[in-house]
């Protein structure tokens, strides 16, 4: 990590770990933040940035080839190590090496992807098989304003094109911090077509609602709109809804309709 971001090393308090960094030759270049800052953000930071170890990720192929990606998360230098501003997501950065006898190699680095959660802190991301020996990570940017709920994407990460990009991008995968709706996601690659890469993707979310305890929240939320007919017209329900994704040219997309079942209407 510190071959590279050279830079000063910080241990500080409950484990927060960093290096602090300026690299005066670098080129600043605009950066995708999720959350949609407005303006002009570039990286390197002017200020300085400072780079956090997010995760450590070992895995092989089917032919025992063995990998292992390290995610970073950028965010602007802090002498305290603070990180803040809640519609600022932390800066992801990917270093992938390959191990060849017992030398591992670098095979691609790139410090900038894109930015995803609050407070310029990235989800640490998750590894995911997308195809026969093809690699992906997901991770769930969450965020909302102050006492609201929390709303979840789910984004899937993969190299294409010659970079790591976002590749899907899934909304109402997660809501928390509503006292009268909740729900979550998960994922699951579809295999069993003879699709080789980049496989469908079913989503499914699972929630509950309850009118009772809606009256009770000073925060609304905007309904997934397979579920809003019902929410005007029942006291309370649980609900399903499953998403099919499939890749087209560049980018996941939504195929077929959702299909939603609804159980504990009252």
């Amino acid at each position: 990590m510190q071959k590279l971001f050279p830079g000063n090393l910080y241990h500080l308090s409950d484990k927060n770990t960093f290096i602090s960094w300026k690299c005066k030759s670098c080129q600043p270049s605009p950066f995708l933040d999720v959350n949609g800052v407005e303006g002009d953000q570039m990286f390197p930071y002017a200020e300085g940035v400072a780079t956090r170890l997010i995760a450590n990720i070992d895995y092989s192929d089917s032919k025992g080839n063995q990998f292992k990606i390290l995610a970073f998360n950028h965010s602007v230098h802090d002498e305290d190590g603070l990180q803040t501003g809640r519609f600022s997501g932390g800066l992801l950065g990917v270093a992938k090496f390959a191990k060849n006898d017992n030398v591992w190699e670098m095979r691609s680095f790139q410090p900038a992807v894109a930015a995803f959660g609050a407070f310029a802190r990235c989800p640490t991301p998750k590894l995911v098989e997308i195809g026969e020996d093809q690699y992906a990570f997901t991770l769930i940017h969450a965020n909302g304003g102050a006492g609201g709920a929390y709303e979840g994407y789910l984004y899937l990460i993969a190299g294409f094109g010659g970079k790591y990009q976002p590749i899907l991008e899934v909304n109402n995968y997660q809501l928390t911090n509503s006292s009268f709706i909740a729900w979550s996601g998960s994922y699951k690659v579809v295999n069993e077509n003879p699709k080789k890469h980049f496989r469908d993707i079913i989503i499914t979310t699972k929630g509950t609602y309850n009118i009772k305890a809606r009256g009770e929240d000073e925060f609304d939320v905007a309904f997934p709109e397979e579920i809003a007919t019902m929410a005007k017209t029942k006291k309370a329900f649980d609900f399903e809804i499953e998403r099919r994704y499939s890749f087209k040219g560049k980018f996941y997309k939504m195929i077929d309709k959702p299909i939603v079942k609804f159980s504990n209407v009252k």
